[in-house]
């Protein structure tokens, strides 16, 4: 490492330690030289803060600053500020003496802001120069020894130490270099140079005398820059110009408009004629311009305005001015003036956004930061002194960080499912008389957060299903909402196993877990199972994971699945059965009863008989809801002796579905035929007629008893103990064409059937196809029990229960 460069580092930390001992609690100061190295350490911004390194990645340092390059970076390893990239000076901060980056440091979990300022120290990387390349001089050889001339000077984009600090001047016989400091307000420039005429110049011995200006900075090394000047001797005029005052000073505002008069300068010349003449012109020193902003009539020496003053970007002006005389070999004299700009209150104050932090999570605290504020007013005084505030009813508020930096930071509850987006708008006062303001608007997004659980429209949903559908349909799509966002409103479904029957509901359904789609895994058949019961539970795909159930009732609707099924004795497959009756039987005469059952529900299992018979046959008939075949008339000799009859058993669905059954009718002489024929056994008479007997008495006992406890068991259920309804609707009764009858109530429906054709009648009594919505259900398993108010047969002991009927059935 060079010894320059050690230096360097040496003055950067003794600066970096005066800085951070004085700094404040909301404000850390490094200084460091221009031009440094890429990641130079400016100084342990962990350590500064009072911060463990170990936690520098885990809070998500990061350096803030409003400028187009980001100059330093922070080594979240060590905790060391170093610079990010080289630091010109002279093209960050140009004829600026005070050169420093605001920049912020930034921490999360809990958010803080730490303002740096960081010193831009000059170097020495800049060699004075001149404007031009040549300078002439034309004296006159009369001109008195000690006469001043004043030189150009030379810029130095350097400052301070850095900047040119003297004047050297080639060795002749004629003239010296008098080098002087600034003047009494320090002037653009810290020093100036002026000629001085050590002996009196004579135009026959030398016309011409070529010098060299010299200007030499005061850095370590020192850098320089040379101007050859050429003197040209002329004749004489031998006196000079003399302003009324070697300094002027004068004031003017910034809102100055055109043409206003600054100062009307005044200088004498004791000579006379065109000698005495005096025009009055502006000198240009360096690269700035007077005329560009202020206009000099020559002959007058009034100064006006010219361009636009603006207090902030100069307030003062220092000009050097000439007074020449119009003499054969004109003489002239210069002076200084000083031109003050008063401020007014012309700028607004400007609100700038130097960091936002969002979106914002709708569950954040109070005081979470939202985005950093500075407002800066380009005034002076009280014209940029501010007062910063937010606009309207918003939960966010500003909190003062250091001088004109803010924080916006969360002042109230959020919630992103009312309101997604805020439009903050913060207003900036300033002081002055009259005072301006300005406004800016900040969008600020709300984050979703997973704070809602799905939810379904119905807390219980009914599924009406009919049996022998195809497996793998869908029988239902459950539907759940989630008012939440993107993941958090992305639901699954699944199915909570309950056991219909002891049966897994995983083996019955199946759900798709994106769509909700329920998809039947086997064909149900309702006589076996008629209703059971699960749970749909919705979970979205938050973190933490929401979730929410839904009960849901399968209803199995009957179809006509089921074929009637004759009873004995005509229920051999295949057999021909045969009935006997007297010819001498009268118009009704009872031949025979068929008996059949169907197991499915309704008016699936609702039985009509019809007779097949051959054309022309019209001696019997059957009573379709009873199946009796009786006679239609008596005997003739022309009716054949034996007639087959086959008889249909029909139910009552879509389609109906049939059996048939075949019976040959002989018809006999004696009544003693019939019995002989009909038995194919011999008994005897009279123990045949005593069993008769009794059986008779004994069919009659329990039918009567049966119909009481039946008759009886109805009104118990439609009637209170106190004598009024029920919490049952009233039961309805409808008569069909056919001769039965049907009997309803609100939570169960039966069809009860009689026969119309004969005093003989069975009691058959059919099940409702499934329970309305609002029933209650019959238990699946031990798990998701259901009540009724009341019991009932099952399909099974309904069969029974018409078999057992119809066992006491005369023939």
């Amino acid at each position: 490492m060079s010894f320059r460069l050690q230096q360097e580092y040496f003055w950067i930390h003794i600066v970096a330690l005066l800085y951070l001992c004085g700094r404040s609690a909301s404000q850390l100061s490094y200084s460091i030289s221009e031009e440094v190295n890429k990641g130079t350490v400016l100084g342990n911004i962990a350590k500064d803060l009072n911060v463990n390194v170990q936690d520098l990645e885990t809070r998500d340092l990061r350096i803030v600053s409003s400028y187009s390059k980001k100059y330093f970076e922070v080594n979240l390893r060590t905790g060391n500020l170093v610079v990010d990239e080289r630091i010109n000076r002279e093209e960050l901060c140009p004829n600026v003496v005070k050169c420093s980056i605001k920049i912020q440091a930034v921490l999360n979990d809990p958010m803080t802001a730490h303002r740096i300022e960081v010193n831009i120290l000059d170097a020495n990387d800049n060699s004075p120069a001149f404007t031009e390349g040549t300078y002439y001089f034309n004296i006159s050889e009369s001109s008195l020894t000690g006469e001043r001339y004043l030189l150009p000077i030379a810029v130095d984009a350097d400052i301070g130490s850095n900047s040119v600090k003297s004047y050297k001047l080639s060795q002749n016989a004629y003239f010296s270099l008098d080098v002087q400091s600034g003047g009494e307000h320090g002037g653009e420039h810290g020093v100036s140079a002026e000629l001085v005429l050590q002996k009196a110049l004579d135009r026959e011995k030398q016309s011409v005398i070529r010098l060299i200006l010299t200007a030499v900075d005061g850095g370590k090394p020192a850098r320089s820059g040379s101007l050859d000047i050429h003197v040209n001797v002329l004749d004489a005029n031998d006196n000079i110009p003399v302003f009324s005052k070697s300094l002027y000073k004068v004031s003017a505002q910034e809102n100055a408009e055109h043409g206003t008069v600054v100062i009307k300068l005044n200088a004498t010349d004791l000579d006379e004629g065109m000698n005495s003449k005096i025009l009055y012109s502006f000198i240009n020193r360096g690269n700035i311009d007077p005329s560009n902003i202020f206009d000099l009539n020559s002959e007058t020496g009034e100064i006006t305005v010219k361009g636009r003053l603006d207090y902030e970007e100069t307030p003062a002006y220092e000009i050097r001015v000439q007074a020449k005389d119009q003499g054969f070999s004109p003489r002239s004299a210069h002076a200084k003036l000083l031109i003050e700009i008063i401020d007014v209150n012309d700028n607004a104050p400007e609100i700038s956004v130097t960091s936002l932090m969002t979106p914002v999570k709708e569950d954040a605290e109070m005081g979470t930061i939202v985005a950093l504020v500075t407002v800066s007013d380009k005034d002076g005084g009280n014209n940029g002194v501010t007062n910063c505030k937010v606009v309207g009813s918003v939960p966010f508020k500003l909190k003062s960080n250091y001088k004109n930096d803010y924080s916006l930071v969360v002042d109230g509850p959020l919630d992103r499912e009312n309101i997604s987006l805020y439009n903050v708008t913060i207003t900036a006062t300033d002081e002055g008389n009259p005072p301006l303001s300005s406004i800016r608007g900040i969008t600020v997004h709300v984050s979703d957060v997973n704070d809602n659980a799905p939810r379904f429209m119905e807390p219980v949903i009914n599924v009406y299903v009919k049996e022998n559908s195809a497996v793998g349909s869908v029988i239902h799509t459950i539907r759940a909402f989630d008012p939440d966002l993107d993941r958090n409103s992305k639901l699954t479904y699944k199915l909570l196993d309950s056991s219909p029957k002891n049966i897994p509901i995983s083996s019955v359904l199946n759900i798709n877990s994106e769509t909700g789609d329920i998809v039947s895994l086997q064909s149900f058949n309702y006589e076996e199972l008629n209703t059971f019961q699960f749970k749909v539970q919705a979970t979205d795909s938050g973190v933490p994971p929401l979730s929410s159930n839904v009960t849901v009732n399968v209803l199995i609707l009957d179809e006509n699945d089921n074929n009637p099924t004759v009873l004995a004795p005509y229920s051999e497959h295949g057999s021909v059965n045969s009935e006997s009756i007297p010819y001498s039987a009268e118009a009704g005469y009872f031949v025979a009863k068929i008996r059949a059952v169907d197991a499915d529900s309704g008016y699936n299992a609702l039985l009509s008989y019809h007779l097949s018979e051959p054309k022309g046959n019209n001696l019997f008939r059957i009573g379709t809801s009873s199946g009796e075949i009786r006679t239609k008339r008596r005997m003739s000799d022309n009716d054949l002796k034996t007639h087959p009859l086959v008889v249909l058993v029909s139910d009552n669905g879509e389609p109906s579905l049939s059996a048939t059954v075949s019976i040959d009718v002989v018809v006999v002489e004696s009544t003693a035929d019939i019995q002989t024929q009909f038995r194919h056994v011999p008994i005897k008479e009279e123990s045949f007629s005593d069993l008769n007997l009794y059986l008779l008495i004994a069919i009659v006992s329990v039918s009567v008893i049966f119909l009481l406890s039946l008759i009886s068991l109805i009104a118990v259920k439609c009637h209170r103990t106190d004598g009024s309804f029920s919490r049952y609707s009233a039961p309805m009764i409808t008569t069909h064409p056919d001769g039965s009858w049907s009997y309803s109530k609100s939570t169960q429906q039966y069809d009860v059937c009689f026969s119309s054709d004969t005093m003989k009648s069975d009691v058959v009594v059919f099940p409702g196809p499934f329970p309305p919505v609002d029933g209650e259900l019959i238990s699946i398993n031990g798990g998701d029990t259901f009540t009724r108010t009341q019991t009932l047969p099952n399909n099974d002991k309904v069969r029974v229960l018409q078999l057992y009927m119809k066992s006491f059935q005369s023939p």
